[in-house]
């Protein structure tokens, strides 16, 4: 799933190549895939891109009109086109969901894998009148998200810390794999209660959100969007990275499944050596 990291990296590269061209079509080819209806997503056809800003894990191409905003999900992506392919795309079972055409001749295809359709595009004239933004939480990379503003955050917060850092309306643009890597960095349980956090683990786990995401967005400054997925995982130090060695103690990597998503984390590093319960269908982290 494209989180923070990979959204700032995709609103970075938008920005260099889309900024002051004009969109000549918009061409949904998963009708799902939209979100809203009015203005239509006609109404972005003749419009100047004039910006790309990103809003936790949602991005915004803004226009002299209309806003084209996306949330990539869990398994879409962003493919840009030096040259568009000729003729309009033909709708099908493929992965292509939606295609922009600039004036250019260049352009970008919002794509999805799988079966679960979850990519959503939304057209409207504020990204605030997009639920999923309205309700988001700070961005762990602003300028005024302090330590103490970090803290009020997790005050009252009852629930196991993997869970409160992956709420986006607690803190917006982490994710699953990044949950992991902030907890592994912060030498943290991911079971462990958020509002129990002493004053010292509060500062650890700060540090580590702000370095961890600060690095990620580092490494990904001024890669083609191609090339995103591939850093994201070469970067990462536990996630997805069950039964291979830690990279700082040398444990096995151990793993947590639930219905629908897993964690990964290092029981020297995070859990005083001790593996953490698996239970497939809990929802402890929901």
């Amino acid at each position: 799933m494209p989180e923070l990291p990979e959204v700032e990296a995709l609103k970075e590269f938008l920005a260099g190549r889309a900024v002051g061209t004009r969109i000549v079509r918009v061409l949904p080819v998963a009708v799902s895939v939209l979100k809203t209806y009015d203005p239509p997503v006609t109404a972005l056809e003749g419009r100047e891109v004039t910006g790309v800003r990103r809003f936790g894990k949602f991005l915004d191409i803004a226009t002299d009109g209309p806003h084209l905003v996306t949330h990539l999900a869990r398994a879409g992506w962003l493919q840009w086109k030096d040259t568009l392919p000729d003729g309009p795309p033909r709708p099908g079972k493929g992965p292509l969901a939606l295609r922009v055409a600039l004036e250019t001749g260049e352009g970008f295809d919002l794509t999805e894998a799988g079966t679960q359709k979850r990519l959503a595009v939304y057209v409207v004239e504020d990204p605030a009148l997009i639920p999923g933004v309205a309700r988001l939480g700070p961005d762990p990379l602003a300028a005024d998200f302090d330590e103490e503003r970090f803290a009020g955050l997790l005050q009252g917060e009852r629930r196991r810390i993997k869970g409160a850092l992956r709420d986006q309306s607690l803190i917006a643009g982490v994710g699953n794999a990044y949950s992991d890597e902030i907890l592994h960095a912060a030498r943290m349980s991911p079971f462990k209660i958020a509002s129990s956090l002493t004053p010292e683990e509060t500062r650890r786990l700060y540090e580590a959100l702000r370095g961890t995401l600060t690095e990620a967005v580092e490494r990904s400054h001024g890669l083609a969007a191609g090339r995103l997925k591939a850093e994201k995982k070469s970067g990462l130090r536990v996630h997805g990275r069950t039964g291979e060695a830690c990279p700082v103690c040398g444990d096995t990597i151990r793993e947590v499944s639930f219905s629908d998503s897993s964690l990964q984390y290092c029981p020297t590093c995070q859990t005083g050596g001790k593996p953490l319960a698996d239970r497939r269908m809990s929802r402890l982290l929901k």
